[in-house]
């Protein structure tokens, strides 16, 4: 009897130790809920996301490095006789800087710059797509079904050269969030995906 407890107050030890030694780690960007409705033209996508920063990539920022990540966009139709049909590919890039003179972040994209007081207030923009046209109304069926899918990425192929060799060999700038996969009919617009991603 006393074999056994001692048998297991080792085991709780090594256990202690080596979740200690090997944190379990919380995705750092993570897809929660999308949806595609209609607008004049075709159809735009909302999406909310979860994105949050490690020390590496704080510390980046606050000392002048841009940070680029990438919204992608994918639309596919399944065929029995053939690979699945890539219907629609689409991409939409954010830049996060931090400007030293007035103390003030800033989050751009295309021709839309926004300034924000805190590292806080510029990821909870970044992490609301909003009315992004992604879908023209001639590049779908309305008697088909698609598989929609949505993820957000940290983008190091558009940083200097010394950061891409980084991203190769750390995970802390490699950070992307799992696609979140959905069906999407247009005839039945307006279903939310929600989710953890797939």
């Amino acid at each position: 009897m006393r074999c056994c407890r001692r048998l297991e107050s080792i085991l709780l030890c090594l256990a202690v130790f080596f979740c200690a030694a090997f944190p379990v780690r919380a995705a750092d960007i993570a897809a929660n809920s999308a949806q595609l409705l209609t607008s004049d033209d075709g159809y735009s996508l909302s999406a909310d996301f979860s994105v949050t920063l490690n020390p590496r990539l704080e510390e980046a920022v606050s000392r002048g490095v841009v940070l680029y990540f990438a919204a992608d966009f994918e639309l596919t139709r399944s065929r029995w006789y053939w690979f699945d049909e890539k219907v629609v590919r689409r991409s939409r890039t954010f830049q996060l800087s931090y400007h030293a003179l007035t103390r003030q972040y800033r989050l751009s994209s295309g021709a839309l710059h926004q300034s924000f007081a805190s590292l806080n207030e510029a990821l909870r923009v970044l992490s609301r797509v909003r009315h992004w046209q992604v879908i023209e109304k001639d590049e779908i069926q309305a008697d088909s079904t698609y598989l929609a899918s949505v993820r957000l990425r940290l983008d190091p192929s558009q940083m200097p050269k010394t950061f891409q060799v980084s991203a190769l060999s750390n995970r802390d700038w490699s950070q992307s969030s799992e696609w979140l996969l959905w069906n999407f009919s247009p005839s039945d617009t307006g279903t939310p995906a929600a989710g953890d991603g797939q």
